[in-house]
């Protein structure tokens, strides 16, 4: 079964169970509500909660589950992942995509040039910037705006680009 990361437990806060979560998802009143399933990756096995409450903590989310009620149950998931299913995954508008969909898909240019593969996302700021993996180059770093980005065809595994002066 594929799981898609939403947060990482980086602590436990308090003595009553609830953990300090660094979140990864662009959802997270959706994913971290009452009654939510998550799943904590520990040794790259499942474990199944359910989120008894959450809140925003100085830039970090604490969850408490309802299946662990003391800092003795929640101690061992500290660097772990946070995580849902496929099936858990929102619809995304038209346009939009997940990160792992993005992930190794093959770059080429209006041209039929082939670029290489994206193998990063990074979210510095204003836009994404994909980090195209080149063969026997450095990386190329695609801003993902209107202007270089033409079209992605998940179907066929492609994202056709036009690169501006200056970004090869």
């Amino acid at each position: 079964m594929n799981y898609y990361h939403v947060g990482k437990i980086v602590n436990n806060h308090g003595i009553r169970g609830e953990v300090k979560v660094m979140v990864t998802t662009d959802f997270p009143e959706e994913r971290f509500a009452q009654g939510k399933q998550l799943i904590i990756l520990k040794d790259n096995k499942p474990i199944k909660v359910t989120v008894e409450k959450a809140r925003m903590h100085k830039g970090m989310e604490l969850i408490k589950f309802a299946e662990f009620d003391s800092i003795n149950d929640v101690q061992t998931f500290r660097d772990c992942f946070l995580a849902v299913t496929e099936a858990d995954q929102a619809e995304l508008a038209e346009g939009e995509y997940y990160y792992h969909q993005i992930i190794g898909l093959e770059v080429v240019t209006l041209e039929g040039r082939k670029l290489g593969t994206i193998k990063e996302i990074l979210a510095p700021g204003a836009n994404d910037v994909w980090v195209v993996e080149r063969p026997k180059q450095s990386d190329l770093l695609l801003p993902v705006i209107d202007d270089v980005i033409k079209k992605i065809d998940l179907d066929a595994g492609r994202v056709e680009v036009e690169l501006l002066e200056g970004l090869e």
